[in-house]
């Protein structure tokens, strides 16, 4: 596994590369958002971004924010000092899959570094009826006419897709869509399905609900 750490104080960048390392990992360290950028704007190599908000040249958002406007699909996850909902809020609206607010616990650093990676070893393309999720483009369609899905109506949409006609509990999208350690309530899953629902109306899919169990994807 590569990772591509950006981190602009040397002390922590080199001690996180060690911990990575020694965990089994590849690292490339860059010091700065602009170097940053620069370095993704060709083939990235790297399987998770690892990157901090607070950089030299473009912070951290904005890294995030030019790298999925480019259509990138490279897991992300962020580091923060800034412990405010509004910070962490906005990272993820911009498009990271997930944040760790310093200080943390080196295990927990590694673990949720693995699990972007293997969250992300799936198919570029997902479908069903008429529905399509690009995942290389972020574009979302319904017999070719692109629909607007917010990062976590879409992350519900692609759960569905990636497990078929299995029925998954509310608690298995909350596990699989929410960043550790936030609290989101099944009630949310619901709003999300329903508005998953109203957007996909015209795909010729249903998202049933299982009462007692949850929710499955099935052809309309």
């Amino acid at each position: 596994m590569h990772i591509l750490l950006v981190e602009d104080d040397t002390v922590l960048a080199d001690g996180l590369s060690r911990l990575l390392e020694n965990s089994g990992m590849t690292v490339t360290v860059l010091r700065d958002g602009t170097a940053a950028d620069a370095a993704l704007q060709g083939p990235v190599s790297a399987d998770v971004l690892v990157l901090d908000i607070g950089l030299p040249g473009l912070d951290g958002f904005e890294v995030v924010r030019r790298l999925r406007a480019r259509g990138s699909a490279l897991p992300v996850l962020l580091l923060t000092a800034r412990d405010a909902v509004e910070d962490r809020v906005r990272g993820l609206e911009l498009g990271a899959d997930d944040y760790l607010v310093k200080p943390f616990a080196a295990p927990e650093l590694v673990a949720r570094v693995r699990a972007l990676a293997r969250r992300h070893q799936r198919p570029a393309v997902l479908s069903a009826g008429t529905l399509v999720l690009d995942a290389a483009t972020r574009r979302a369609t319904v017999a070719g006419k692109a629909i607007d899905l917010s990062v976590r109506e879409w992350a519900v949409l692609e759960y569905l897709l990636l497990h078929g006609s299995r029925v998954v509990s509310k608690q298995q999208i909350i596990d699989a869509i929410v960043p550790y350690g936030e609290d989101v309530t099944p009630n949310a899953v619901e709003v999300y399905i329903s508005r998953v629902r109203q957007k996909t109306a015209d795909a010729g899919i249903h998202i049933r609900t299982i009462r007692g169990f949850g929710y499955m994807l099935e052809h309309a």
